[in-house]
């Protein structure tokens, strides 16, 4: 039993030491700081485009909400056979909106379809409300406009969401016609 020992003993004591000569595995100081410090750099270098393209998709995101909610206002106006209106709530566009269509029972009440909110940092400028026609076209003469901007740090993006006088909103990057 003795002589088991021993040769663990030994064997635990030459798998423990490197060869002569032979340097162990792994990183140094050196090494590891040197890793940081480029990831660093790079991640500096990354920072103004990724603010950028967050800018850019809270704006799409933002303009694509209010498209929705003008496609689901004229849907409802067409299928309830009614005007329906999209109005911004009390504080503007921001704050976010409201869909609203009167109640074919009673014409005193109004009810409220959706109830949507905007998320910070977006700000939306536009007429204070768009009214569709039981046939879908928006009413009026002129062409409603939306200008959303999102600000997120330095940079700022913008989008535009027309509306045709035929009642078919669009979500561009340039000014509505």
């Amino acid at each position: 039993m003795s002589e088991f020992k021993d040769k663990f003993v030994q064997a635990a004591a030459w798998c423990g030491s490197a060869a002569p000569g032979r340097r162990e595995a792994g990183f140094t100081v050196i090494e590891m700081l040197m890793v940081v410090a480029i990831f660093g750099i790079m991640a500096a270098t990354a920072a103004p485009s990724f603010s950028s393209l967050i800018a850019s998709k809270r704006a799409e995101t933002a303009a694509t909400d209010l498209y929705v909610a003008l496609i689901e206002s004229r849907s409802e106006a067409t299928k309830r056979n009614a005007n329906a209106t999209l109005a911004q709530k009390t504080g503007g566009w921001q704050v976010g909106w409201q869909i609203h269509v009167v109640d074919p029972t009673d014409s005193t009440i109004t009810l409220t379809l959706e109830d949507h909110a905007v998320t910070n940092g977006v700000t939306i400028s536009g007429p204070d409300n768009v009214v569709f026609q039981s046939s879908g076209r928006v009413q009026g003469n002129t062409n409603p406009a939306f200008a959303v901007n999102v600000v997120n740090g330095s940079t700022s993006d913008l989008r535009w969401v027309c509306i045709d006088l035929s009642g078919r909103p669009m979500v561009k990057t340039s000014a509505c016609p």
